[in-house]
């Protein structure tokens, strides 16, 4: 079989996601980029990026990265990684560049997949056959009325686990009449309503995105030491390690981080700085499976936790279902929402899990007619990346 890379397509999207929990409701609009790759044979893979800006990801792969990879074999994921890393990233560099890599990787793996008749989860090393979900509904479209009966609405559904935003962009927008005391303030008064809205068996995990300061992040986590965090995610701006690290340190909670990472340095120095509990490889944006794998390995030799974090389960399910340590899932309603739009055949979950599908490759296709709708569209204009 010739399986020579003969063409690379990207679609940028942005797409608009309503969610109704309940009586609960938000609307929002976020960016992504599906990669087609196609073999001299005819066999096509899928990769899939998002949290960027989907008009530069999509330029990246037209005019740098495909005319570099094209007549290469779709086999060959590692020789393709590291040519996209000394083409995209030659010193370093964390952006753009890890989206556009992880969009190939993905895409070339659902090609093995499919030339082999194996789904990606096997390939990877095939450790089980569904995997734990934590679900993000706590969006700060929501106050705190809608978000006590959102999270009923999904207890009531058989979920365990629950994942809600705090922060809320604090310091991105402080000088829009907003002071960090009155946002973490007010998320004191989420928490407890989530918390009593989901009991005492109910897990709960907390998101800040990178979007506080040291001091207001330890404020914080004090503050919400009744309401038995699971962990608190991207806590600091940055993430950065030594504030991270003190964090955990003084607080004695437990901190997760990496959704948004693109370089394996960085992972490592997280890892090996103690800044984290629970390491968070997106294969989305960390590089693909290729990355993940290794940024898996280090988290074992290490005795560190690893999860899902930065949304899209379809592709990083296989991730946890491969491998002997993988961990939690994130089923991010809007992400979700996202990638119904744009692909056929997903798995459904099952109350807090979610099953692997036997079928080759990522398990899924693309909705070819729903690309193409989407890429003629206006873009974002950086307004895509929540």
């Amino acid at each position: 079989m010739n399986l020579e890379i003969k063409q690379i397509t990207a679609y940028p999207a942005f797409i608009p996601a309503s969610l109704k929990l309940g009586a609960a409701e938000a609307s929002t609009a976020l960016s992504c980029m599906v990669v087609e790759v196609e073999t001299a044979d005819g066999v096509t893979g899928y990769g899939y990026t998002a949290i960027t800006d989907e008009e530069v990801a999509a330029a990246i792969v037209k005019e740098v990265a495909a005319p570099n990879i094209v007549g290469l074999d779709a086999l060959d994921r590692e020789l393709i990684a590291e040519r996209l890393y000394w083409l995209l990233t030659p010193r370093g560099q964390t952006g753009y560049a890890s989206h556009v890599a992880s969009a190939i990787d993905l895409a070339l793996w659902d090609i093995l997949g499919k030339v082999t008749g194996q789904p990606c989860w096997r390939l990877l090393g095939g450790a089980r056959r569904e995997v734990p979900l934590y679900v993000t509904f706590g969006f700060g479209a929501f106050d705190r009325d809608q978000l006590g009966d959102a999270a009923r609405h999904l207890k009531a559904d058989g979920v365990e686990r629950f994942k809600m935003v705090v922060g809320h962009q604090a310091l991105a927008r402080r000088d829009q009449g907003r002071s960090l005391r009155s946002v973490i303030l007010e998320d004191v008064e989420r928490v407890r309503t989530v918390r009593e809205a989901i009991g005492s068996d109910g897990e709960l995990y907390v998101d800040a995105n990178c979007s506080l300061d040291a001091g207001s992040a330890r404020w914080l986590a004090d503050a919400m030491r009744d309401h038995d965090v699971s962990f608190f995610e991207e806590p600091v701006r940055d993430n950065d390690i030594g504030r991270m690290r003190d964090l955990r340190e003084r607080s004695g909670m437990r901190v997760a981080a990496g959704q948004n990472e693109g370089q394996l340095f960085r992972f490592r120095d997280l890892i090996a700085g103690g800044a984290v509990d629970v390491i968070q490889p997106n294969v989305v944006i960390c590089g693909g499976f290729t990355a993940a794998t290794k940024i898996a390995g280090m988290a074992q030799a290490h005795n560190v936790e690893i999860a899902n974090g930065g949304a899209f389960p379809f592709h990083n399910m296989h991730l946890h279902a491969g491998l002997a340590n993988g961990g939690l899932v994130e089923w991010h309603l809007i992400s979700v929402a996202m990638c119904e739009e744009l692909y056929k055949g997903l798995p459904q979950r099952n109350g807090s899990m979610l099953a692997l599908p036997d079928t080759p490759g990522l398990g899924f296709e693309a909705n070819r007619d729903a690309l193409k709708d989407f890429a003629s569209r206006e873009t974002s204009r950086g307004a895509g990346k929540g």
